[in-house]
């Protein structure tokens, strides 16, 4: 895997940290639990999307583009994140915002990630859930060329095959930090959601030849659609590093039993999951992505599910959205 071939823009804090949770671990009773710290990565707050823009940034400037044009949930971190990385190189940031979730609470709209894309200097447009998001970014894109710039469209979440690049790189840095703690996995767990991240530990995997299984869980998509697209991605990521036939359907797998009343929709088990992780490890998730994850992995380890195994659980950020949801996490925090 040659990742030297491809432009790349380096600002994350990498290595990030690979690191146990004993007290949780404890507290389940279950698996015994190492989380890799990709909420450390430094930009804006970090979080997984850090890792994909050093190689769409990096593709945009050898591009020439001087706008990066993207798209999201009201609340999104690979928002909050693309804005931070044209603040850092001088590039114009276009952003559209999906309403996904049905609310008109202040703290939603206007705080988290909002705010922080407003301070980094994000243009931001709204549009109803359910729009058609490429075309939407396609008409941003037309205009930005119409008034002279040159844009560089990123897909929600980064989630295309230069994107999960940052991931396929994510896989070897974690064997590489397991194999000098001689610590041997069983599995890695992440949220799911656009794919970039799961589709690029895959692919990432697979090349290098680690036979370590990756545990999806959804917090969008139904179980069919998520594994089609997750799989998909992979196979185009592993395309592009050149070994594409090394990936396998069942390779890809994703339990998407926990997404709760949907996107974004927070439930009682998700609330005990941010209580459980800040509580015993310091650890803060957020309620639509590492939340839903960490909700189903505490179902799994009290149903002795994967009992005597080592899981991995990839925090994937944003804790910088939780001040838009506390309206929600209020009377819930006891």
């Amino acid at each position: 895997m040659h990742l030297a071939r491809f432009p790349r823009a380096r600002f994350a804090h990498l290595p990030t940290p690979l690191e146990p949770l004993l007290r949780l671990s404890q507290a389940l009773g279950g698996p015994t639990l190492w989380v890799k710290r990709d909420d450390c990565t430094g930009l804006a707050g970090g979080g997984n999307k850090t890792r994909k823009l050093e190689f769409l940034v990096g593709e945009a400037l050898d591009a020439g583009a001087d706008t990066l044009v993207t798209q999201g949930a009201v609340q999104s971190n690979h928002v909050r994140q693309t804005a931070a990385a044209a603040a850092r190189f001088g590039l114009a940031c276009e952003i559209i915002l999906e309403t996904r979730v049905a609310t008109q609470a202040e703290d939603y709209n206007l705080s988290g990630n909002v705010l922080l894309d407003r301070l980094l200097g994000g243009g931001l447009r709204r549009v109803p859930a359910g729009s058609d998001m490429n075309a939407a970014l396609a008409e941003v894109a037309d205009e930005v060329r119409a008034r002279g710039g040159r844009p560089y469209v990123i897909p929600g979440g980064g989630s295309n095959a230069v994107g999960a690049l940052g991931y396929a790189e994510c896989a070897r840095e974690l064997v590489a930090q397991a194999d000098a703690q001689d610590l041997k996995i069983d599995r890695i767990v992440t949220a799911t959601g656009s794919a970039g991240t799961h589709a690029g530990l895959v692919a990432g995997l697979a090349v290098i030849g680690a036979d370590i299984p990756v545990h999806g869980f959804g917090v969008r998509a139904p179980k069919d659609r998520q594994e089609a697209n997750v799989h998909a991605l992979a196979e185009a990521t592993a395309d592009l590093l050149g070994c594409g036939d090394r990936v396998r359907r069942d390779m890809t797998v994703a339990d998407c039993d926990y997404v709760g009343e949907g996107y974004g929709i927070a439930d009682e088990g998700v609330f005990e999951a941010l209580r459980l992780a800040a509580r015993t490890e310091g650890l803060l998730l957020d309620p639509v992505y590492t939340g839903k994850a960490m909700k189903g992995l505490v179902d799994y380890a009290r149903r002795g599910r994967w009992a005597g195994e080592t899981v991995v659980f990839l925090h994937t950020g944003g804790a910088q959205g939780l001040a838009g949801y506390t309206s929600v996490l209020e009377g819930h925090l006891e």
